[in-house]
């Protein structure tokens, strides 16, 4: 199942005034962000983000799946790593997003940022 999606945008004051006027008929509004890099979007819990690419000269899509535990999330941080994909942040929790978030994220071949993502607590 998919956690949630990013996109990178080139211009996040325009991005974000057109996801917002265009979001707000499905019942979708920023839940978390700035007025100025990143917003996240959804009803209950932000689900479609958008932000200023971080250090890439492009936009690059991110995707999250859900894990059923953190041990998920270490065996498809292994398996991506094996597979020949690129260290973007090993296993481990991001309390800069919630005290239980625990994530994994590799770089693809393309260069997309794929991302497990485990929100129970350990």
């Amino acid at each position: 199942m998919l956690d949630h999606v990013s996109l990178g945008v080139s211009d996040f004051a325009a991005s974000r005034a057109f996801y917002d006027r265009s979001l707000a008929p499905l019942g979708l509004k920023v839940l978390m962000g700035d007025d100025e890099t990143f917003g996240g979007y959804g009803d209950a819990r932000p689900f479609f983000w958008i932000g200023r690419p971080e250090g890439a000269p492009s936009a690059r899509a991110h995707v999250a799946f859900t894990a059923a535990d953190r041990a998920a999330v270490d065996a498809f941080y292994a398996a991506a790593m094996a597979a020949g994909g690129r260290d973007n942040g090993p296993p481990g929790l991001r309390p800069q997003y919630h005290a239980t978030y625990y994530g994994a994220f590799v770089i693809d071949p393309d260069g997309h940022n794929i991302e497990a993502v485990c929100h129970a607590p350990a």
